[in-house]
C-alpha cells in the first residue's frame, strides 16, 4: 500500500495496512458498502460521573457548585424528548467556558439557561427547552 504526496513529491509506502479510526455522531447514515468494510464499536455517551471527570481535565479549578449546576442542567436538556440535536461534550465545555468568563452568578444558572445557543444549535430546540423551564 502506498500513496503519493504532491506537495512533498514523495511516495509513502506502508509496511502494513494502516488501521483507520472513523468516528460518527450518528447524524447521518453511513453507506452499507462502507459499513461492510468496517468493524463497528459503539461508545456510550459519558454518564454524569465520567462527564465530571472530563470537565475537570479542562477546568481543573472549576467551582464545585457551578459544576453541579451545569451538569444538572446539561443532563436535563439531554433528557428532553423533543430536542433534535442533543448537546455533546464539546458544547458542555464551551458552555462552562462562557459561564466562567462572563462571571455569571450560579443562581441565574439555576433559574434559566444563559447562553443557550452554545448548548442548542437551532431555534426549535431552544424554544422547546424554554417551554420546559
Amino acid at each position: 500500500m502506498e500513496f503519493y504526496i504532491n506537495e512533498t513529491k514523495e511516495t509513502v509506502r506502508a509496511k502494513q495496512r494502516p488501521i483507520v479510526i472513523i468516528t460518527s455522531n450518528a447524524e447521518k447514515e453511513l453507506p452499507d458498502a462502507f459499513l461492510r468494510r468496517c468493524i463497528f464499536h459503539y461508545i456510550e455517551f459519558p454518564d454524569r460521573d465520567m462527564m465530571e471527570e472530563i470537565v475537570k481535565v479542562h477546568f481543573d479549578k472549576v467551582e464545585e457548585h457551578l459544576l453541579e449546576q451545569v451538569m444538572t442542567t446539561f443532563y436535563w436538556i439531554r433528557s428532553l424528548k423533543d430536542i433534535q440535536k442533543k448537546p455533546s461534550t464539546s458544547e458542555l465545555i464551551d458552555w462552562i467556558q462562557a459561564l466562567t468568563l462572563s462571571g455569571m452568578p450560579i443562581e441565574k444558572i439555576e433559574k434559566e439557561v444563559p447562553f443557550a445557543g452554545i448548548l442548542l444549535k437551532n431555534n426549535e430546540d431552544i424554544e422547546s427547552m424554554q417551554r420546559h423551564l
